[in-house]
């Protein structure tokens, strides 16, 4: 078979089972680039090797390897531009200071415990052809690093971006993957030259020549980025030229003598941050490097990873003690630092676990090594097994001493805020998922909040789904301003409410998620949510109105929970129709149309009650009856109740029918309706799909709460 085909067929099988591997760890809330080493030592001699040995070799024969290195080499190239253009100054704005004291102890700390364990290790895992200055400032550099992009994406994921915590852990990162590339560029040069003495000329002209790009090529770039401007996109030649200048930074410190991903690093460094072009630059390059090249160097480093070679007990030990030392060594620099520099036991702790994701930096830093001959390839495997445990501890540990409950929620109009939590006595949650659309989901939260009193809060909830992978669009600064921008758009959908005054009463949360039903959860019990209001939507592969997110809404938020069925707006619900059977979701259903009529006086109420034969002459139900009893004698007058016997009139029917005459349906989710629950928790949608007017469907979860008391209070 001829090379170009296998290597192909190589390609083949590593994207897509990296892109497999990778989805599968990040629905157990974990980085989608862990996934995807995973796969590539999943391809290797570590499992694939070892459970057919003769099908590994003539898929990934050796005279493939070298292309697959090359390739890895490009991607990396660029790969590494990528990194540079997401380090933004707005990073270490007001944290600088704090930022170098926390980021420089918890690189020294774990660089002095990697030296002196390289004194134990040497003899065991080295020889004497590699010196051991070398190996000592490997070993100090190889714990010492923090995965910049991973914990970027960690932080955003998690909805730290806007907290002290999140703030300190990017201005930390950041100068913490500076320093780290500059002390690895060192060992680099003392490693080449066998000695400190022999390294100073190649520091000497890495110094030079980054002097030269923070001034004249900064200046060059800038110019770059006024021609951009006047344009408004990034052309063909222009992305030309900037791949260009990419390759030859990289050429040029490759033969100062460090290695060519350090020239790539600065070209993105020093690229404008201002205006677009590095966010286009980024669009235009990301996808193919991060779905096609970098794969490829995870199958490579794969393909070098075996962890058959740690076949001795002392040798896992040996991996064990590398585990502890990389760390406690992280952890307790970072700790002890942010705790002298006046930070609390939380956040001490939660910033040691978010500084110890290495991730695929490390990842990096290893082949390097092992390309250089610094480490051997038992030690590479026992310190990728520490890159992979370290980021994969990060977010359990991080959810453990940081949890979610503690995060507080990110609003629009913070100086109002404290003051909505004291004088609100009944709160809606809105999930909306588009705000150009759904007017008319807010309209029903503000008619059921009510018009004449301030005594309710409206939180109208977005959901910003990002990558978890390294895209640029899912970096702190780009999400922010998305976070920005959709927290505009909803403030523009209140203020379109009538009346207008309500704006006042609206609190919009955007939060950073691609899972409705759990943030959904969490803001609920956060801030006491009495009732969810969501829109219906009709799933992709379904045609039930009330199937996929707002099935998952309807069924499990531990919450009262109403799904509005409708697409028009500008609607007063002067005619409200409740049809009653007495279920707890009827009883909501009812409550929630007498607060509509208590909260406006030209709003009349009709209540379809169906009743079996033998109730036909006795009184109203006690919680039905508590309900219509409670209400002042001005609204009372303006209910309207018809009863029904089920057995000579079928309930859904009579429902459409009596629908047909007005401006609101308000319905339990019961089977008399044709809304009954069914196996995996599913709803039928009869009434949706027959109702002549908008419906509202009411699921009751919380019985003990009351949806009325508040309405019919006089002041809050």
């Amino acid at each position: 078979m001829s090379t170009i085909i296998l290597v192909l067929a190589e390609i083949f099988i590593v994207i897509g089972l990296s892109r497999l591997i990778g989805l599968a760890f990040r629905s157990i809330k974990q980085p989608q680039v862990i996934g995807e080493i995973v796969a590539g030592i999943m391809l290797g001699p570590s499992l694939f090797g070892l459970l057919a040995p003769s099908w590994a070799s003539g898929i990934f024969p050796p005279e493939t390897t070298p292309i697959l290195g090359i390739l890895s080499q490009i991607g990396l190239l660029f790969f590494m531009f990528l990194i540079g253009l997401e380090l933004n100054p707005q990073y270490l704005k007001g944290n600088l200071k704090v930022g170098v004291l926390i980021s420089h102890v918890s690189i020294l700390v774990p660089f002095a415990l990697g030296s002196i364990l390289a004194l134990f290790i040497y003899p065991h895992l080295s020889d004497s052809s590699v010196s051991f200055t070398a190996f000592a400032m490997f070993m100090g550099v190889s714990l010492s690093i923090t995965a910049f992009p991973v914990l970027a994406r960690i932080i955003t994921e998690n909805n730290l971006q806007n907290t002290q915590l999140g703030a300190l852990a990017l201005s930390c990162a950041a100068v913490d993957d500076v320093t780290a590339w500059c002390l690895l560029a060192m060992t680099i040069a003392i490693t080449r030259s066998n000695n400190i003495l022999g390294a100073i000329p190649t520091i000497f002209f890495a110094l030079l020549y980054i002097v030269l790009m923070v001034t004249a090529g900064r200046f060059l770039l800038k110019k770059l980025g006024r021609l951009y401007e006047q344009k408004g996109r990034m052309s063909q030649s222009m992305l030309a030229i900037i791949y260009s200048l990419v390759i030859v930074s990289g050429l040029i410190t490759e033969i100062i003598g460090i290695h060519l991903i350090f020239g790539a690093f600065l070209i993105g460094v020093i690229m404008p941050k201002t205006g677009d072009m590095a966010k286009e630059i980024a669009e235009k390059t990301e996808d193919f490097i991060l779905v096609f090249m970098l794969p490829i160097f995870f199958a490579y480093s794969g393909l070098r990873t075996q962890i058959g070679l740690l076949n001795e007990p002392v040798l896992w030990y040996l991996c064990g003690l590398v585990l502890i030392v990389a760390i406690v060594g992280k952890f307790v620099g970072t700790y002890v630092a942010a705790r002298a520099g006046g930070f609390g036991n939380r956040d001490s702790a939660a910033l040691g676990c978010l500084m110890n994701t290495r991730g695929l930096t490390e990842l990096i830093v290893l082949n390097i090594g092992l390309s250089l001959g610094v480490i051997s390839p038992l030690l590479f495997t026992i310190l990728v097994i520490m890159a992979l445990v370290t980021t994969f501890m990060t977010s359990p540990l991080l959810e453990w001493i940081y949890p979610k409950n503690l995060i507080r929620l990110q609003k629009s109009i913070p100086g109002n805020q404290p003051s909505l939590e004291k004088r609100s006595n009944y709160r809606l949650l809105v999930p909306v998922a588009n705000p150009t659309s759904q007017k008319a989901l807010l309209e029903i939260a503000s008619a059921i909040a009510g018009e004449e009193y301030s005594c309710a809060a409206i939180y109208p909830m977005s959901l910003i789904s990002v990558d978890q992978h390294y895209d640029f669009g899912s970096t702190p600064v780009e999400v922010e301003r998305l976070v920005h921008d959709r927290i505009s758009e909803l403030e523009g959908l209140v203020s379109e409410l009538d009346p207008p005054a309500h704006d006042k009463f609206a609190s919009p949360i955007v939060r950073v998620s691609n899972d409705v039903l759990k943030e959904t959860t969490e803001i609920s019990l956060v801030e006491n949510i009495d009732l969810v209001i969501a829109g219906w939507h009709r799933p992709t592969f379904s045609n039930n109105r009330l199937g996929g997110r707002v099935g998952q809404i309807l069924s499990q938020a531990p919450v009262d929970v109403a799904i509005y069925v409708n697409h028009q707006t500008g609607n007063n619900f002067e005619r409200i129709f409740v049809p009653y059977s007495a279920t707890v979701h009827d009883d909501l259903a009812l409550e929630i149309a007498l607060r509509l009529l208590v909260n406006k006086s030209d709003r009349h109420l009709k209540i379809l009650r169906v009743s079996d034969d033998y109730q036909e002459d006795q009184e109203f139900g006690h919680e039905f009856g508590k309900l219509i009893n409670s209400l002042p004698s001005q609204a009372r007058s303006r209910v309207d109740i018809e009863t029904v016997r089920s057995g000579d009139h079928e309930p859904i029917r009579m429902a459409i029918k009596f629908s047909a005459s007005a401006d609101l349906t308000i319905a339990g989710a019961s089977g008399e309706w044709g809304i009954a629950r069914q196996t995996l928790g599913r709803y039928t949608d009869e009434l949706a799909n027959s109702c002549q007017s908008p419906l509202l469907i009411t699921r009751c979860s919380v019985k003990s709460r009351s949806h009325l008391s508040s309405a019919l209070e006089n002041s809050c």
